[in-house]
């Protein structure tokens, strides 16, 4: 909201995305809940290209969520019916937004993640720690280098 853009969210989220970019450390990433938009990349989504990336089976994952994918086209649509001076009817919208969250939410799944190899597997909550020491451990068997990054203003 406008509190935290005057506050400097922009400012704050390029130090946490050069942090994560330039840093030099093992990268794990587990996705446990939605992960959307660019939350995704700041917090060493695929992009930044972890060691491992996990999922839990009720995650998901997509550059926004459905409802926000299906409210901006609707608000598309219905600005370019309005500069043909016509009009667009709650029933038109409703009709134009249900694919586009029916399709987010098929696609946004960790299944369907997980079978295109857009992560490194799906994981049972229950044997997550087990899972992220063995990628730690795994992580840890090739040379660590020094973060080459500058100095970070608060």
């Amino acid at each position: 909201g406008q509190q935290y853009e005057t506050e400097g969210i922009a400012k704050h989220g390029a130090k946490l995305v050069n942090a994560v970019s330039t840093a030099q450390v093992p990268k794990i990433t587990l996705i446990v809940g939605g992960s959307y938009g660019a939350g995704n990349y700041g917090m060493c989504g695929r992009a930044y290209d972890p060691d491992f990336l996990w999922m839990w089976p009720n995650a998901s994952i997509a550059v926004m969520g459905g409802e926000q994918a299906a409210n901006t086209l609707a608000s598309v649509q219905k600005k370019r019916y309005e500069k043909d001076g016509k009009s667009l009817d709650e029933a038109s919208i409703e009709k134009l937004r249900r694919p586009v969250v029916e399709q987010f939410a098929r696609q946004s799944t960790a299944l369907y993640s997980s079978a295109r190899l857009w992560d490194d597997g799906i994981i049972d909550p229950v044997k997550t720690r087990k899972v992220l020491a063995l990628s730690l451990q795994a992580c840890l068997q090739r040379p660590l280098n020094t973060s080459k990054h500058g100095i970070f203003r608060m």
